[in-house]
């Protein structure tokens, strides 16, 4: 399969991120681009990596295994984005370096504990459930401060911020509310732990991406506008 493609579309989405952070005064370099890798073949990865971009992302396990074993994913920073069962962590810890989809704190330990067994460490982020969509999973804000608390405590985990998934919507402005609460959440967050290293954003995918970065996301994971031609 031929993936010329991919340069237009890495080269479209660096333009609209440069776009959005000069609406805001913000340095593209701060946001990093991640590719949604589910829906593409392995042999993507090759030009995703000839391309600049330096981060993938899988949701769930049994996609991400044959991509993992494709020579270029070694050249990529992998990102485990999904719902997360504990019967799958041991096969997560080792092979990717975060995992954005923390979403109780029971998955925070076995985490934790999967990692320290392998003697590495792994960079969290906590799923918040901004919009309180009952069939989206997530910590509600409320919940968040006890959660951090709790997670800073548990050994080989760094925890470096927050991420969310905003509603599906036809205007993005309509969700401009749920990135800046979670960009207050976060600000408030890193105050109250004085954490230095929470510092994350994960929020913004195809279809809002831009006010996502407006609203001060510094991960956006793109999926079908990368790796769809």
């Amino acid at each position: 399969m031929d993936f010329a493609y991919v340069h237009e579309n890495v080269s479209a989405i660096r333009l609209h991120v440069e776009a959005a952070c000069a609406k805001v005064g913000r340095d593209p370099a701060d946001v990093r681009v991640i590719a949604v890798t589910k829906t593409a073949p392995p042999d993507i990865l090759p030009a995703l990596s000839a391309n600049g971009i330096k981060d993938a992302a899988e949701n769930r396990w049994q996609a991400a295994r044959e991509k993992l074993m494709h020579p270029a994913a070694t050249q990529l920073t992998w990102h485990f984005i999904g719902t997360l069962q504990t019967n799958k962590v041991k096969y997560v810890t080792p092979r990717f370096d975060w995992v954005h989809s923390v979403d109780r704190l029971e998955l925070a330990l076995a985490l934790a504990e999967a990692a320290q067994r392998l003697d590495r460490t792994l960079n969290v982020l906590i799923q918040v459930n901004v919009a309180q969509e009952s069939q989206k999973h997530g910590f509600p804000p409320e919940a968040c401060l006890a959660a951090a608390t709790a997670m800073i405590g548990m050994p080989n985990l760094v925890l470096r911020g927050l991420m969310t998934m905003a509603p599906q919507v036809d205007d993005p402005e309509q969700v401009r509310p749920v990135f800046r609460t979670l960009r207050e959440l976060r600000d408030d967050l890193q105050s109250r732990l004085s954490l230095a290293t929470f510092d994350q954003l994960s929020m913004g995918m195809s279809q809002d991406f831009p006010v996502a970065i407006e609203e001060g996301a510094t991960m956006i994971r793109i999926g079908r506008r990368l790796v769809n031609p």
